[in-house]
């Protein structure tokens, strides 16, 4: 069975850093790209990060590029977002999901907001405070 289940979210203060984590089961890394996606309160959910393992492409969202970074580990078939310079705006319950699909690239996935092919996890509550 696919599974994705995150974790790593809390309490953060402003320009902090915070690591969530987002175990695969059920499929490795190198299948399917793995999408970091997050919804704020009374916002839409968006796309935030990206990576398909197997050629190593990411994708960032404006609004995080250059403070968050994406990264895989096969051997833990594990994605990663390190989130560095948090920020107020950056509270929201962050999700994985992974697009069931050996073609569909992060170009794709970030642009579909839901599929029937796509696997969600739970999410993990990420606010930023003082």
């Amino acid at each position: 069975q696919v599974q994705v289940v995150e974790s790593g979210g809390g309490l953060v203060q402003p320009g902090g850093s915070l690591r969530l984590s987002c175990a695969a089961s059920g499929f490795k890394l190198d299948d399917y790209p793995i999408t970091w996606f997050r919804q704020g309160p009374g916002k839409e959910r968006e796309a935030v990060s990206c990576i398909r393992n197997i050629d190593a492409t990411t994708y960032y969202a404006d609004s995080v590029k250059g403070r968050f970074t994406i990264s895989g580990d096969r051997a833990k078939n594990t994605v990663y977002l390190q989130m560095n310079g948090v920020k107020p705006e950056d509270t929201a319950v962050y999700y994985c999901a992974t697009d069931l699909s050996s073609v569909i690239g992060c170009f794709t996935s970030v642009r579909m907001s839901s599929w029937d092919r796509r696997v969600w996890g739970q999410g993990t509550l990420v606010t930023v405070s003082s």
